[in-house]
């Protein structure tokens, strides 16, 4: 038996043949161009929702001498931070008409990300996102070449360029101030990797808030984002009775420790209280369902876009404020209580 060909994409062309006006009046349409009567406008329109066409960005910037494609520099990772981030944008990118090109490197060094930066650059992107959570990238980011309109995200070590990030000082502030107002006379804390400018900067809320509320601030438990180092530190941490309250830099590493205090037999929250960071989609089906700093990647998307656009002259999207930290917002769940009775 034979087989079917693949169905054939829609093409301007047979855009044009169905609305009975030339490719030329399309490609007006579609770049929302004011000199194309409402009667044909709404013909082309009809006619690339019957032959569901879509245009391509690349190809539509250079009709109009501006690529409608942005590049993104990321990392090879599934971490839900760097990973969110880069949905964020691609979904802001879709909403304003812009496809991405995304250029996955193995490692965030400063030669990594230039190279990155110079291939997205022959392509002719209109301009790039860099995804700069490390101290390497970030330092790489104030030393791009010339030219090349840019926009950093989770960093603020990029010289003169516009950064958008998270307020990740003010999000462990409320993951302390939490479990201080429970009645807990101090927090511990398990830390992401010290080369991570989020991990410092949520040791440093967290710190902070301890300093300005007076409690003692115990030693940094130093993890790495896994479930597996969570699991280490809930092992240690058992051991100790004073422990009543603990914060842990991400939410993967929170689920490790569950599992320790678990297993050893201590009751989260009775015994002691466990806040993690990021609201992953597990987070409220944990046992118990864990109270946690939720992140707004999709502002932090939006913003990244609006100020890119800014800088290639474009007009910023209504409704996207101007100011680059991204305010996070506390979800408070059973994880944790009030610390137990002396």
């Amino acid at each position: 038996m034979s087989q079917q060909p693949a169905a054939r994409a829609a093409v301007i062309k047979d855009v044009a043949r169905l609305a009975g006006v030339s490719h030329q009046t399309v490609s007006r349409v579609l770049n929302d161009h004011p000199s194309v009567r409402d009667e044909t406008r709404e013909r082309v329109l009809v006619a690339v929702k019957q032959l569901n066409y879509r245009p391509n960005a690349l190809a539509r910037g250079l009709a109009g001498r501006r690529s409608r494609v942005i590049g993104v520099v990321s990392f090879d990772t599934i971490l839900h931070g760097p990973a969110a981030t880069l949905l964020g944008i691609e979904r802001a990118a879709r909403r304003a008409g812009y496809g991405i090109s995304i250029v996955a490197l193995e490692r965030l060094d400063r030669s990594g990300v230039i190279e990155a930066v110079n291939r997205l650059a022959e392509q002719s992107v209109a301009g790039v996102v860099i995804i700069a959570p490390l101290l390497t990238a970030a330092a790489a980011a104030g030393s791009l070449p010339t030219g090349v309109p840019a926009v950093v995200v989770e960093s603020d070590l990029a010289g003169d360029l516009p950064t958008i990030s998270v307020d990740q000082v003010a999000g462990a502030r409320l993951a302390v101030e939490h479990l201080l107002e429970l009645g807990h006379e101090t927090v511990w804390h398990l830390s992401g990797p010290k080369d991570w400018l989020e991990a410092r900067d949520r040791i440093d809320g967290w710190r902070a808030t301890l300093e300005a509320a007076g409690r003692r601030v115990p030693p940094v438990l130093a993890g790495d984002w896994s479930p597996k180092s969570g699991y280490e530190a809930g092992r240690q941490l058992a051991e100790r009775g004073e422990v009543t309250a603990v914060f842990c830099a991400n939410d993967q590493q929170a689920l490790g420790m569950l599992r320790a205090f678990s297993e050893r037999g201590v009751r989260v929250p009775e015994d002691v209280s466990v806040v993690g960071f990021d609201d992953i989609p597990e987070a409220a089906y944990l046992s118990p369902p864990l109270t946690t700093v939720r992140q707004d990647f999709d502002e932090v998307g939006r913003r990244c876009l609006a100020a890119l656009l800014e800088l290639l002259g474009v007009d910023r999207p209504p409704g996207v404020a101007r100011h680059p930290r991204v305010p996070p917002s506390l979800v408070v769940r059973a994880s944790s209580g009030p610390p137990r009775a002396a």
